[in-house]
């Protein structure tokens, strides 16, 4: 009987139901009549059997109590003996015709009611009541026995329990007090039974009433025959009573180990210890030569160790009948099948079969065994039977003959949709046909056979086998395998079947959950599982609701108010004996999915009721069933149950298992369970109103997170019992966590279009449901489900891509508790097919010729199609005349190395050859035909050409090139080779030496390529005859680094190993790590250490020295060539020892050194910073050698997340002169850091925290945030400015020089804080000390800026710098005394000094030459210039510290211009020097009397030959009267104005 998962770790216990050899016997009857039981000492019931049978029972009883514990085996005899005198008992009963169980033994029931009780509703479905014959009528019977059988699997276990039952039966009889005292005599026996007699004849004439006559006389003749037989019985002796002690004493001791077994067996799950065969490494398909061995390899996995079977053909290969045919070996996990000397028989598909008691797996190759054309194996046409193959065999039907079976039109990868109907089929073609004899076909789903239902059905048609689906759901989504098979023999084939969601009703909204199923049904809840949709709509599941449906009816109904996360939950609410189908709906933000498939109907009933019913009926049917229960004791209140625990825990419910009470009397007990909240004693009544009949309870309503202990009651017709123990402290919520994610997601190509996806499991999963798979186009972040049901393993086919495409791959894992995080994305994967045959090698040459033998030497082929080479074969041929021959093998074994030597030629015979490749997928094409050969003794001294060139490593500058010695040495030995290089494209002639001496090894790595360029390679042995011919060409190889590419890196773990270490992600499933060291293999080195595993592989050293100094290099096999090297020399090597050492005594990693720092308000912070520290790291805290703690004057602080370790104090104080050091302890490494603060060192720290304290102090009031500082404007003006903080509106700013307050107009505003004085032509008279001071009602502040001495010629300097700066270019301007060079500057200062060259000299200057500064204007007058004056004039502008230079060119044109224009303003100033002018002595105006002359204005000319000039004057005529009378106007209105 298969247990539930939460029921594994827990015997079942269930009391109300007898054994089945008990419900066997008793099934027979419907109506018990009370009788009285006849013990004897020690519990063994009288029955109505002869007195040869009771004293065969006395013996047996008493052998089985004399003997000791130790001799248990005697013990389950018994046991076996008493249940076969059961069933004696019986047939005796029906020998005599007897309806009833008037002779019933009561060791085997206890005393049953008169008549029912009540009856109750069929127990039963309607499924279920279909299944059952007519005229059944089932009793229900409670019992007092514990009943475990059909737990355990094997025999031995079954016998032991039997054992375990007749002795513990045996056990409670005794102590209950059920056995009576024996009679002394046969009399009083007899008078005992005739008295039991008498009231059950009472008993049966009062049923008789209601019944027929004849069921009457029946009874009276039983009651008779039963009083003659009882009369017979002889007297069994009294036993003493030392021997009834230490019976019951070994009883005891029984009892106790039988629960010692029981409990170890419930402890015991056997799930988690077996699994069934697993296949690691399945067989490959070989095709091979004729005469030539193969070897089939496999590996398995499983508990129990899987024993294996080789099968030919599905027939077991028996290595005996065939002496040195056949080699099976199994090794370390390895199987392997060696078929020796293969020939045309041995074509067949061979089967690994790995088998234990967990189930059985088969592996499938196929072997090919080719023969060339034209040839044939005479003796196959021998005469005689026994030539036949034996593979031929005689069927059923009488013909000799071997059915082969195909399958034409098969279905392929098929992908549907939830809602759809999909059909599977293929057509199954069998030769030779055999009429009346048709084939057994079979469907299987993911390896389970598949029966029709109302989702499935198949049809055979004669030649066409269908699989129907009615209506697909995700449920459906497997591999789906047909086989077909006829006689012995069968062939199958499977393809996988994807079903897809349907579309959602509301967008958004997730997918249906699937695989419903019941975990545990009882009377009192049905607990459902179910697994997780791929598809959440785009937004998390919230949680489940879980329906239910009584079957016969359409009403479903909810069973949860809120969500479940939880992915089982009990439904409770159910009526006893009626069946029910469930259903899950998924709830996320967007709504509710569509509701899974229907699970199966389950009933509400115990799990032993269920298989009672369904056991086969024994009576026959009346039409009805009819339920019974015993009558119950009186008085007997039932004691505490037993072993109460908490089986299940999750945030919604939790579920309770206890045993039923050993104390309960004969009638029927119901419980109450009580719970109460962890620090309290306030126990509630879980169940009040509906008692729990079931010794399992659900529990719902418990509060998230808090803790709860729990107890249980007993209770019956007489009263409710004690409490149980109470259970330990359960925390409401999930106990099974949800599994971490997969790891190590690696793609590789399988067809073109899919992908094998595989992955490392997630590690400490519980109760792992499976895998998701999802993919995506590289670089679209669209992610698609691969596949919708939850696959196990850690591999997956996905199907359904784009041939071509590129696909990146990610995975989750399910269990109950939800879904992992996604996996990390694999790397993109193009879609393209797998492995494939190889293609021809190439460049066959002959690297050795003997008289009767050639060594021949060819070029591995250019694709090697996905898999690694196992072999060549060598074709020849003679060619006579120019005339080829008939091909020829020279090789039946493939050969594994590019060289090979075919013997038994002929002297001077002209040959051809031809070669081909052969990998796991097959034999590759043959090469082209080779040029003409002479086979002829080879004399020449010098070596022969090396071979088997070989490129590796290949990267953008660089890669290594290897080689085999030639063949043919010549006289003497190989001392060395040349290796030589060139461009692919450049001619014979531009081959140049890599090397210049010759080199004995025989790889060298070739530096200094150009990427991108292609290059070939040849190799020259020299012996001391001299050099030989060069080898076959190597290459073309293109210098470049493939994508992908990784190197070898090195690393010294936390103990100070060394390793060297190596990935590939480009690993096919037949991919090794070959490691070497100088390109000579390390295999069997005893100073390295090599593990692999996966991808990754690493070579340890296991004490790394000098003789370890070489280059190490790992190939991968079965890739195209991926290699990586690594050099250590001796300062490498030196490096490494170091690096172990320091990781062998770790130290803790420091950023940055102890150091101390003053704070904002004067506090002083010692700091350090590691690189990194785990959450254990401590740190120890050390002054002057004393360590110091927090307390009030030390605060302590250490952020591990930066790695900042902190001490702060308030007040650097005399006494904190000393030494400070931090102690670091990080797991086993340490490090320390200090710091020394005396002296003067000390001292200056201390004046500093002084001075931020006062800083602080400072800022509390308006403070100047920047000190006063000047600037020099692009004006050339002086800026005076600082910058203010902490101010408000009553803030005021008053500056000063010199202690005397400077009046400035401007108000300040304070809105950007920078408050200015401005200073225009500053010169020396602005020399000075300038303050300004800061003030409010909070306090004051000042800034002082001192404008003299050095200070001032600073500022002076930059004040020159920017007037220099600011001057125009050099003019030329002419004047009558001659030429003037000038330029403007902002305005001139003293300070600037101006020095003027001429042609690089500086001038002298003169009255004819000299310099002058005019306001703005600097100049250079030249009088009366003269030629010498022509040339490159320089005016040098010193501001103090710099030179500025302005330039002008005064030659030329420019200087005759100039000189023009001075000769015609120096004749102009002569002209006006020398003209006729006049002095003076004329005024402007003249007055006169009137009369004398006439008004007017006149002019005086003055004229000579420089020129003339005129002198104007007015003539005014005065009238005395007229004045006279303007003069009385004027007094008259200065009157006026006076009054």
């Amino acid at each position: 009987m298969s247990l539930p998962f939460y029921q594994r770790s827990h015997q079942h216990y269930d009391f109300s139901y007898r054994n089945k050899d008990l419900r066997t016997t008793v099934s027979h009857y419907q109506h018990e009549k009370k009788r009285s039981a006849i013990y004897t000492q020690g519990s063994t019931a009288y029955s109505s059997r002869s007195s040869a049978a009771h004293r065969q029972e006395a013996e047996a009883f008493r052998q089985a109590s004399a003997a000791s514990f130790q001799q248990q085996a005697s013990q389950y005899a018994l046991s076996s003996d008493v249940s076969r005198k059961a069933a004696s008992a019986y047939d005796y009963g029906s020998s005599h015709g007897l309806t009833d169980s008037s002779l019933l033994l009561d060791d085997y029931s206890s005393k049953l009611s008169p008549k029912p009780k009540r009856a109750k509703h069929s127990l039963l479905s309607g499924e279920e009541k279909e299944n059952l014959p007519s005229d059944y009528m089932v009793p229900i019977f409670s019992g007092r026995q514990k009943h475990v059988s059909g737990i355990t699997d094997t025999e031995e276990e079954r016998i032991k329990e039997a054992a375990a039952y007749i002795a513990q039966r045996n056990l409670l009889a005794s102590e209950e007090g059920i056995t009576t005292s024996k009679q002394s005599t046969a009399s009083k026996q007899s008078t005992a039974f005739k008295q039991s007699m008498t009231s059950k004849q009472s008993t049966a004439s009062r049923q008789s009433t209601a019944s027929r006559q004849s069921t009457a006389s029946k009874q009276s003749v039983v009651s008779k025959q039963a009083t003659s037989t009882l009369q017979q019985e002889e007297t069994f002796e009294k036993k003493s009573r030392k021997v009834a002690i230490r019976e019951k004493a070994e009883r005891l001791s029984l009892r106790k180990t039988l629960e010692e077994t029981e409990a170890y067996h419930a402890k015991l799950n056997e799930d988690h210890l077996l699994h069934a065969p697993e296949f690691i490494i399945k067989p490959r398909s070989h095709t091979v030569w004729e005469k030539e061995n193969v070897k089939l390899h496999c590996s398995v996995a499983g508990w129990p160790e899987p024993r294996v079977t080789w099968y030919k053909n599905q027939v077991p290969i028996n290595v005996h009948a065939n002496p040195g045919k056949y080699i099976i070996e199994s090794r370390y996990g390895m199987h392997t099948l060696e078929i020796n000397a293969c020939d045309f028989e041995d074509t067949a598909q061979y089967r690994a079969s790995a088998m234990n008691v967990k189930g059985e797996l088969s592996a499938y190759a196929s072997v090919v065994v080719k023969r060339y054309k034209g040839e044939f194996d005479e003796t196959r046409f021998h005469a005689g039977v026994s030539t036949m193959p034996l593979s031929f065999a005689v069927t059923p039907y009488g013909y000799a003959s071997k059915f082969e079976i195909h399958f034409d039109d098969k279905f392929d990868v098929s992908f549907g949709r939830e809602g759809e109907t999909m059909s599977l089929g293929c057509r199954v073609v069998i030769t030779p046909e055999i009429k009346h004899f048709q084939p057994e076909i079979q469907w299987y789903r993911n390896g389970v056979p598949l029966s029709p239902s109302k989702w499935v059905q198949t049809l055979w048609s004669g030649e066409r086998a269908t699989l129907t689906f009615s209506h697909l759901n995700k449920e459906d989504e497997g591999l789906y395998t047909i086989r077909v098979r006829m006689g012995e023999y069968y062939e199958q084939y499977s393809a996988y079947v994807f079903v897809r969601d349907a579309d959602a009703e509301i967008e958004g909204a997730p997918a249906a959950p699937l695989d419903v199923k019941c975990l545990e049904a009882n009377k009192d809840y049905i607990i459902i599982s179910w697994k997780q949709p791929a598809v959440d709509g785009g937004s998390p599941i919230l949680g489940y609701f879980i329906d239910k449906c009584e079957v016969g009816t359409d009403n479903w109904s909810q069973c949860n108010d809120i969500p479940v996360k939880f992915a089982r939950f009990p439904v409770t609410g159910l009526i006893e004996g009626r069946s029910y189908i469930f259903r899950v709906r998924a709830v996320n933000k967007t709504g509710i999915g569509f509701p899974s498939r229907v699970s199966e109907p389950v009933a509400a009933l115990d799990p032993a009721e269920k298989a009672r019913l369904k056991s086969r009926p024994s009576a026959p049917w009346t039409g009805q069933i009819i339920v019974t229960e015993e009558e119950p004791s009186e008085g007997i209140v039932p004691g505490p149950p037993t072993d109460l625990s908490v089986t299940e825990a999750t945030r919604s419910y939790v579920v309770l298992s206890w045993k039923p009470p050993r104390q309960r009397g004969h009638e029927g007990i119901m419980y109450f369970v009580e719970k109460c909240e962890a620090g309290t004693e306030n126990w509630q009544r879980v169940n009040t109103e509906l008692p729990v009949k079931s010794p399992r309870f659900a529990l719902f309503d418990l509060a998230e997170g808090k803790s709860y202990s729990f107890r249980v009651r007993c209770s019956n017709s007489a009263g409710v019992g004690e409490p149980s123990d109470a259970t330990e402290v359960t925390v409401v919520g999930d106990k099974l966590d949800i599994p971490k994610a997969p790891g190590k997601i690696i793609p590789s190509r399988n067809t073109d279009t899919s992908v094998v996806v595989s992955w490392e499991e997630s590690t400490d999963a519980k109760e792992l449901v499976g895998y998701y798979i999802e993919a995506s186009v590289a670089g679209s972040g669209k992610w698609e489900p691969c596949n919708n049901n939850p696959v196990k393993g850690s591999r997956f086919t996905c199907h359904g891509l784009v041939t071509g495409q590129s696909y990146i791959f990610r995975v989750r894992a399910v269990n109950a508790a939800g879904l992992s995080e996604y996996s990390q994305d694999s790397e993109a994967i193009e879609v393209k097919a797998a492995i494939a045959p190889p293609s021809p090698p190439h460049d066959i040459t002959c690297l050795e010729s003997f008289r009767d033998s050639m060594v021949l030497g060819w070029k591995q082929p250019d694709k090697i199609g996905g898999a690694e080479i196992t072999g060549y074969y060598v074709n020849y041929r003679e060619v006579i005349d120019g005339v080829p021959g008939k091909w020829r093998e020279a090789n039946v074994k493939a050969v594994s190395e590019e060289a090979y030597k075919i013997s038994n030629l002929k002297e001077n015979v002209v040959y051809q050859f031809q070669v081909a490749a052969m990998n796991m997928a097959g034999l590759g094409a043959p090469s082209a035909v080779s040029e003409c050969f002479k086979c002829e003794e080879w004399t020449i001294a010098v070596p022969g050409p090396p071979h088997s060139l070989k490129c590796s490593e290949v990267r953008k500058d660089s890669l290594v090139l290897q080689w085999k010695p030639p063949v043919h040495s010549g006289r003497t030995p190989v001392t060395g080779y040349f290796v030589d290089l060139k461009e692919a494209k450049a001619k014979e002639d531009q081959w140049r030496g890599l090397n210049e001496a010759a080199i004995k090894n025989v790889y060298l790595k070739v530096r200094g390529l150009q990427e991108g360029v292609s290059y070939v390679f040849r190799v020259r042995a020299i012996n001391q005859a001299g050099v030989g011919k060069p080898s076959d060409l190597a290459g073309p190889v293109v210098a470049e680094t493939r994508p992908g590419t990784k190197e070898v890196v090195v690393n010294v773990d936390d103990d100070g190993v060394i390793s060297l270490n190596f990935e590939c992600d480009q690993m096919t499933p037949k991919s090794e790590f070959t490691w070497s060291k100088d390109y000579v293999s390390t295999e069997d080195s005893p100073r390295l250490e090599v593990e692999s595993k996966g991808n990754k592989t690493k070579m340890t050293f296991k004490d790394l020295g000098m003789d370890d100094l070489g280059l190490y290099s790992c190939d991968v096999t079965d890739t195209d060539g991926i290699a990586s090297s690594y050099l250590i020399d001796e300062e490498e090597l030196k490096r490494l020892l170091a690096l172990s050492h320091e990781h062998k005594f770790p130290t803790v990693p420091v950023k940055s050194e102890l150091a101390v720092e003053i704070l904002e308000k004067g506090q002083v912070r010692f700091w350090m910073q590691a690189e990194k520290l785990s959450g254990n790291a401590k740190v120890n805290y050390i002054f002057n050698e004393k360590e110091i703690f927090e307390g009030p004057k030390y605060k302590m602080h250490i952020d591990r997340n930066t790695g900042i370790i902190e001490m702060f104090m308030e007040k650097l104080q005399d006494e904190d002169e000393g030494t400070y050091t931090f102690q670091l302890q990080d797991g086993k490494a340490t490090n320390h850091s200090t710091v020394v603060l005396i002296g003067d060192v000390f001292k200056k720290l201390q004046k500093e925290a002084e001075f931020q304290r006062q800083e602080w102090i400072r800022k509390q009031g308006p403070h100047f945030a920047e000190y006063l500082s000047w600037e020099v404007t692009g004006e050339c003006n002086v800026l005076l400015k600082c910058k203010v903080a902490n101010i408000k509106k009553e803030t005021h700013i008053v500056w000063y020089k010199d202690e005397r307050e400077i009046s400035v107009d401007e108000k300040h505003d304070f809105k950007d804080g920078i408050c200015t004085l401005l200073i225009t032509e500053f010169s020396k008279k602005d020399a000075g000390i300038y303050e300004v001071i800061l003030k409010d009602d909070r306090g004051k502040d000042k800034s002082r800026l001192k404008l003299v001495d050095e200070a001032f010629k600073e500022l002076m300097t930059e004040v020159c710098k920017k007037i220099a700066l600011s001057a125009t270019d050099l003019k030329i301007q002419s004047t009558a005394e001659g030429i003037r060079l000038y330029s403007f500057v902002t305005y001139y200062v003293e300070d600037l000094k101006v020095n003027w060259s001429h042609n690089g000299t500086a001038i002298r200057y003169s009255d004819r030459v000299k310099t002058g500064v005019t306001g703005e204007q600097i100049w250079l007058q030249i009088n009366e210039p003269t030629p010498n004056d022509k040339g490159k004039y320089v005016m040098e502008l010193f501001d103090g510290k710099t030179g500025h230079q302005k330039t002008v060119d005064l030659s030329g044109q420019a200087y005759e211009e100039a000189y023009a224009e001075f000769q015609r303003l120096k004749q102009a100033a002569i002209a006006e020097k020398n003209r006729a002018r006049v002095l003076g002595g004329l005024p402007d105006v003249v007055t006169i009397q009137e009369g004398k002359a006439d008004s007017g204005k006149y002019g005086l000319v003055v004229k000579n030959k420089y020129g003339s000039e005129t002198s104007d004057f007015t003539v005014s005529v005065f009238i005395p009267e007229e004045e006279a009378r303007m003069a009385a106007l004027e007094a008259q209105k200065g009157g006026k104005k006076a009054k």
